[in-house]
């Protein structure tokens, strides 16, 4: 049953108009309004559906003066249906201001859950590690995008990335120039789409493969990058790992890192990340 006063975020297909949830199509079908972040986009996709809405605008520009109008209309007692123009609204997508002053105002936000592009392509990549960090669009500027990078190359997760067809080329090449030309990565492109593309290998032969081909640097991209783990984790030294160990029996995390570091003279992040494995694994 639809509950009023209530905020509602649902996710909608990320390509494939037929990626809804029956829930969903019923949510949006008896909401007061349906805040999208485009409305032609979402009037598309609520008519291939048969649902009938009345739409209001919620994009990054105008997301604080929305908030209000949402609140007003949850305050007359109203249903409110809040949804972006493909996948889960928050996730990379505007949403996130309204949902946070909906809930202090002490109304009810429920989440409506369905079509992920993170998720989608992580599925399909093969990768076994069981851990992952969703970052999402990194700086457009190669320098930022470089520092960003580097503070990530040593994690042992599976690191997730959204990125723009007109940037896919030159990210890629930062990726390369900061990870390696052999870190493995998937790329995942144009996700339940008519030219959907996944595609992995080393960040040599996926750079190499996306200028060769100019019609693969086309479409919205996922670009799943494989944790330092499997190329990167032997690459501390085998005294490192052992003073490490030694000190992690003795003291605190955080401090047992920081001493290995200055004895050894090792990566930070690197020791910090093989503590927390060595501590899941009961080794220390």
């Amino acid at each position: 049953m639809l509950k009023k006063n209530a905020l509602y975020v649902v996710a909608t297909p990320i390509g494939n108009l037929n990626d809804i949830s029956l829930r969903a199509l019923e949510i949006l079908a008896h909401v007061d309004v349906v805040a999208a972040e485009h409305t032609q986009n979402s009037r598309h996709l609520l008519t291939k559906h048969g649902v009938k809405a009345q739409l209001i605008h919620v994009h990054q520009h105008n997301e604080r003066s929305s908030a209000d109008t949402i609140l007003s209309l949850l305050s007359a007692g109203k249903s409110v249906a809040l949804i972006t123009d493909a996948g889960t609204p928050c996730i990379s997508d505007p949403g996130a201001l309204v949902v946070q002053e909906v809930r202090k105002q002490g109304f009810t936000v429920i989440p409506i859950p369905g079509a992920n592009a993170a998720i989608c392509a992580l599925s399909a990549s093969g990768i076994m590690h069981p851990h992952f960090l969703f970052y999402g669009f990194l700086p457009a500027k190669s320098g930022l995008r470089k520092q960003e990078l580097t503070t990530l190359k040593s994690y042992f997760c599976t690191l997730i990335f959204y990125e723009a067809p007109h940037r896919i080329l030159e990210c890629i090449t930062d990726m390369q120039s900061i990870f390696g030309p052999q870190r493995t990565i998937t790329i995942a492109r144009e996700l339940t789409k008519l030219f959907e593309t996944i595609k992995t290998g080393t960040l040599e032969e996926i750079n190499a493969w996306l200028q060769a081909d100019s019609n693969q640097q086309k479409g919205e991209f996922v670009v799943l990058v494989e944790g330092a783990e499997i190329q990167e984790k032997n690459q501390l030294s085998e005294q490192a790992q052992h003073t490490l160990k030694c000190l992690l029996a003795e003291l605190p995390l955080k401090q047992a890192v920081k001493l290995t570091a200055e004895i050894t003279a090792e990566n930070k992040n690197a020791l910090y990340q093989l503590a927390l494995e060595l501590k899941k694994l009961g080794e220390c």
